[in-house]
């Protein structure tokens, strides 16, 4: 039996300040942890329009009752309010540095992160005790140094881009291996003067219950479909997949397939690469591919991003563009779309770059610029394509939902991807749901088979990211964990925690709309309004907005979607709101769209 997760570490870099607090334990019962618990932190403890780049933004780098037990990587949850969305983010990675945290702070479910240092420092923790060290000898370094200067540690950093408050910044794992990437979380820990968190120590070992468990289910998952899939390519498969059957955004959402997608799919990488499953107790059941340079091969969304988005068809220049993000700090997704950006905008003639498809090398220049936000284009960019094209126009390109960039599956082609980005609770992610794998297989969806689909892979997904795991893993977890949690004498079946799920989503819908999110933010970007240019669908608004209303009523959120009281008591979330989160009134029919509002109520 491992010891039971029920504190939490508490860091004030502004005091200097280190605190364990017992989690409250309707909290743990509520929430479990990861998404969950952090997301119940965040909303306690942040006022409306906190500052995400602020001192009192809080930062969560969270565990979970079965961190280091499940197969596969363990992974963390970074958990803020987002610099680049103004919502509620939750970013996750795996690696040694979540393996290591877990084993270190073996009674903890996550640290929180609170207030600014006076220069740049690194949190380092080993077998539990906890420093806070100068790290001005690291202040602009990047990912790969950062870990370099640790050998016997696991690391999680922010690389220049984070220290330049890139609102895309990611914090980096494994020297740039692994990436809690979207929505800005590195931003927040360089506005917290904060380069690393260093973790020494050795990862959990489980024992009776949890063992044979870990055991058997690691096998499962080595058998699995998924498990296999993600060994024979490391997800670079979603390249092909998405070509062939016409999801592929390409050349900056103007096409639908890419010519060159062999010369950096799935084969080009086999070619290329030499496959090797970890066998250390840092990875169970987990793997990385690399080239024989000792180069990690792109994954899929550096392949779709930084390729087919730019329309580069060299695999070389494509794992040069990645590794450029990696070293960076960078999320893939968002620094390739905001170059994309760049030049269509330079095309249609709003800005003054000199960038197009297919040249790699400007395009790497155009990343070096962002990173250190070198000239107003670049520091445009860098806060994200939205204020690029407010500032500059081009508001026809943009591809960003909640000011977030979409990645590279075109939801034209399925409209329930359409559902699942608009509604997606941190901006543009096919994380939270990708029913496009079954919708262009079984044929056109009705409404109420996308909004179905939509709303079960949201919750599910947020149940897993209670545990936390990550979702290809939960593909051999038919009861959503519930077996696990039993071994630690926590009782719940699958539908509680199908429920869990639920809870965790209105939850932070709850956050996002005392931010002042409403409908008009769970909507489409311009680029999907017309077809690709050599033909095809395109986004159908009203039936989109029928989609829309059907999924609030799903949900029972009000027609604004604002969660509705009697839902929030279904939910055991009545004591959560309060005056400061507007809510929907109990009369309302929430099939209706009448109530549209705006940010200013």
């Amino acid at each position: 039996m491992t010891r039971t997760r029920d504190h939490v570490l508490r860091i004030d870099l502004s005091t200097r300040s280190v605190r364990r607090d017992r989690v409250p334990e309707r909290w743990r019962r509520l929430f479990l942890g990861g998404k969950g618990l952090g997301a119940r932190y965040l909303y306690e403890e942040l006022e409306a329009e906190t500052n995400p780049l602020g001192p009192d933004n809080l930062l969560g780098l969270m565990l979970g009752p079965l961190s280091g037990c499940l197969p596969g990587e363990t992974r963390y949850a970074a958990v803020t309010k987002s610099p680049l969305t103004g919502g509620f983010l939750d970013s996750y990675a795996g690696g040694r540095f979540p393996a290591r945290l877990a084993g270190t702070l073996p009674d903890c479910l996550g640290v929180l992160v609170t207030g600014r240092a006076d220069s740049p420092v690194a949190v380092r923790i080993d077998e539990g005790s906890v420093e806070i060290t100068a790290a001005d000898g690291l202040a602009g370094a990047d990912t790969e140094t950062v870990a370099e200067s640790c050998p016997d540690a696991a690391t999680a950093c922010i690389g220049p881009a984070g220290e330049a408050m890139v609102r895309y910044a990611s914090i980096a794992s494994d020297g740039g291996d692994h990436h809690a990437g979207r929505g800005g979380a590195g931003a927040v820990m360089g506005a917290k003067n904060l380069k690393a968190v260093v973790v020494r120590g050795d990862p959990v070992r489980p024992t009776g219950e949890l063992a044979e468990l870990r055991r058997e289910y690691a096998e499962a998952y080595r058998n699995h479909d998924t498990g296999r899939w993600l060994r024979s390519g490391a997800t670079i498969e979603s390249l092909d997949f998405a070509d062939e059957t016409g999801l592929l955004a390409t050349r900056g959402w103007q096409e639908t397939a890419f010519d060159g997608s062999d010369a950096i799919g799935v084969e080009a990488a086999k070619a290329a690469a030499v496959e090797r499953e970890y066998s250390d107790d840092d990875h169970p059941g987990g793997f990385r591919v690399e080239t024989d340079d000792g180069d990690t091969v792109p994954r899929g969304a550096t392949a779709m991003t930084l390729g087919a988005g730019l329309g580069i068809d060299d695999f070389d220049d494509v794992a040069t563009l990645g590794a450029v993000c990696d070293r960076l700090g960078m999320d893939v997704i968002g620094a390739g779309n905001a170059v994309a950006w760049a030049i269509r905008a330079a095309d249609a003639g709003c800005v003054d770059l000199d960038v197009s498809f297919g040249d790699a090398d400007a395009a790497v220049g155009l990343l070096e610029r962002i990173a250190t936000r070198d000239g107003p284009i670049a520091d445009a960019l860098a806060d994200g394509v939205s204020v690029a094209a407010d500032r500059y126009g081009g508001e026809a390109f943009v591809p960003t939902v909640k000011s977030m960039a979409v990645p590279s599956y075109d939801p034209r082609r399925a409209g329930s991807m359409a559902l699942a980005y608009a509604t997606s609770d941190r901006g543009g992610c096919h994380r939270r749901a990708r029913p496009f794998e079954r919708e262009v297989f079984e044929g056109e969806w009705t409404l109420e088979t996308q909004v179905r689909a939509v709303v079960a892979a949201q919750d599910v997904r947020s149940a897993l990211w209670c545990l936390p795991t990550d979702d290809f893993v939960g593909d051999v977890l038919d009861d959503l964990g519930a077996e696990w949690l039993a071994a630690l004498e926590r009782e719940y079946d699958s539908s509680d925690l199908s429920r869990l799920g639920r809870r965790v989503w209105t939850l932070v819908r709850l956050f996002n709309v005392r931010e002042g999110f409403d409908r008009s933010d769970d909507s489409l970007p311009p680029v999907f309004r017309d077809p690709p240019s050599a033909g095809g669908p395109s986004i159908d608004p009203d039936d989109f907005e029928r989609a829309l209303d059907r999924y609030y009523a799903s949900r029972g959120w009000g027609p604004n979607g604002r969660p509705l009281p009697e839902t929030l008591a279904r939910l055991e979330l009545d004591d959560v709101a309060d005056d400061r989160t507007p809510l929907g009134s109990p009369g309302t029919d929430p099939n209706s769209t009448s109530a549209a509002g705006d940010r200013s109520e």
